[in-house]
């Protein structure tokens, strides 16, 4: 994956939420925490 932003819209059309958009907390952070419908948990991040 080297569009997070792309990335990041798909989830949320699944029914993601955000938790926490590190990259506005850190500029030079690669990675983004969700929760999915359930509740679950997890991450998107480049490599």
């Amino acid at each position: 994956m080297d569009d997070i932003e792309a990335d990041e819209k798909r989830v949320l059309e699944l029914g993601a939420t955000v938790l926490e958009r590190t990259d506005q907390l850190h500029p030079e952070a690669n990675w983004r925490v969700y929760a999915d419908p359930a509740g679950h948990p997890f991450c998107l991040c480049l490599h």
